[in-house]
């Protein structure tokens, strides 16, 4: 449990971090000179300004949750964490930049966080460069794999092709896709285009918006004319408050069609509105209204350290189980060092609030269990199905022979 001084410290809005007569960094760097040797450096790099602080300034605080928890059950190999915080400020180059900083300049062995896949690529290099470790919280669009990343958010396999699957089944099989404009859309919707052919299923329009945008009168009229069943929603950040508030705006409700949102958890959800999304549906591994005993725990902590207010989500959830996860894989192999830590990784487990959760070695994913839940008037997620068991990684979608052809734009 955290003491009352760190919740103050580590209390943050939308916005960014909260001053609280000192920043979250000072709060941690109580480093007099005869303790340094007993602390670990740990960067977390993450969005605090820009489009995606809405999104990914929570999954900083669940991480930071995770690092107190550890340190107050004694650390890692008896010491203590130490987060360096930095921010991506939405921008690629910045994430590359900071990434650099923090593995060069501050030392650290691993780095927690990112959001969009454009975020994570540019990362990439610096960290193979530097055989620095990242762990990555967030669903993403699979074709990939490093060394130097563990995947601890979806692959395909894990939340879009399940999805379509079950709009399939259960919604209707004329598809609008609606993405922003980088990578992660346009490969989930060259997927889900593949799935839908294999299905039979009609591709009625695909549409990209940049990154932040917020007019979608347009993309409103093309909805209104082409009267999908579905649209699968990709879009990130803060254009999701834009594009739900003006779909309800022109009257288009889900009665008349189904939006299904692969990045819409509870938090964007509170930035939308719940009357605006209502009705409409998200595929995650993990919703705050999820069952079990470990949940309960994790969102009573979550707001007893941040607000009763705040809600917790899957990139949220990811973001704190990934830190306990990393943790564990030190203390398998006695040492932070990237190549043992990648070593010791397979098959470690951890009791995350969605169940759980296994690093599976070969990938450097994680087993996670699916689920569609249905937003509710509260801004929470009634589940309507899940996959009943933890679902194997499949990033490059080997298992499916429509994927075969599917490459990256």
């Amino acid at each position: 449990m955290m003491t009352s001084k760190k919740k103050l410290i580590l209390s943050v809005n939308l916005f960014g971090i909260v001053i609280a007569g000192c920043s979250a960094i000072a709060a941690y760097e109580a480093n007099d000179e005869s303790g340094e040797e007993e602390k670990i450096p740990v960067g977390i790099l993450h969005s605090l300004s820009g489009t995606m602080a809405m999104s990914e300034t929570s999954v900083m605080d669940a991480e930071l949750m995770a690092i107190e928890e550890i340190n107050e059950a004694g650390g890692v190999l008896g010491k203590e964490l130490v987060p360096i915080i930095e921010d991506g400020a939405s921008q690629p180059s910045t994430f590359s930049e900071r990434a650099s900083k923090l593995l060069q300049q501050d030392g650290v062995d691993v780095i927690f966080g990112g959001w969009t896949s454009a975020s994570r690529k540019a990362m990439l290099p610096v960290l193979e460069g530097n055989n620095g470790l990242l762990f990555y919280p967030i669903q993403y669009e699979g074709m990939e794999a490093s060394p130097n990343i563990f995947y601890n958010g979806a692959a395909p396999n894990q939340q879009i092709v399940p999805a379509v699957d079950w709009l399939l089944e259960n919604k209707g099989d004329e598809f609008f896709l609606l993405g922003s404009d980088y990578v992660f859309p346009r490969l989930a919707n060259q997927i889900i285009s593949a799935q839908l052919e294999e299905n039979d299923a009609t591709l009625v329009d695909e549409q990209y918006t940049p990154m932040g945008h917020t007019d979608y009168n347009t993309v409103i009229s093309r909805i209104q004319e082409s009267k999908p069943s579905v649209i699968f929603n990709t879009l990130n950040g803060d254009s999701n408050v834009a594009f739900f508030q003006q779909l309800a705006d022109a009257g288009i409700t889900p009665d008349d069609v189904t939006v299904l949102s692969a990045s819409v958890a509870e938090e964007e959800i509170t930035g939308i509105g719940a009357d605006a999304i209502e009705g409409h549906y998200a595929s995650w591994n993990y919703f705050q209204s999820t069952d079990t005993a470990e949940n309960e725990a994790f969102a009573e902590n979550y707001q007893e350290a941040y607000g009763s207010d705040r809600v917790t989500g899957d990139p949220i959830e990811a973001g704190y189980f990934m830190v306990h996860l990393w943790a564990k894989a030190v203390e398998e192999a006695g040492t932070t060092d990237v190549d043992e830590v990648r070593a010791a990784a397979d098959g470690i487990q951890f009791d995350a609030p969605n169940g759980t959760v296994t690093i599976d070695g070969d990938t450097q994913h994680v087993h996670k269990t699916v689920r569609i839940g249905e937003v509710q008037e509260d801004g929470q997620f009634e589940e309507v199905w899940n996959s009943g068991k933890p679902v194997e990684p499949d990033p490059y979608l080997e298992e499916f022979d429509w994927a075969s052809d599917i490459t990256e734009p």
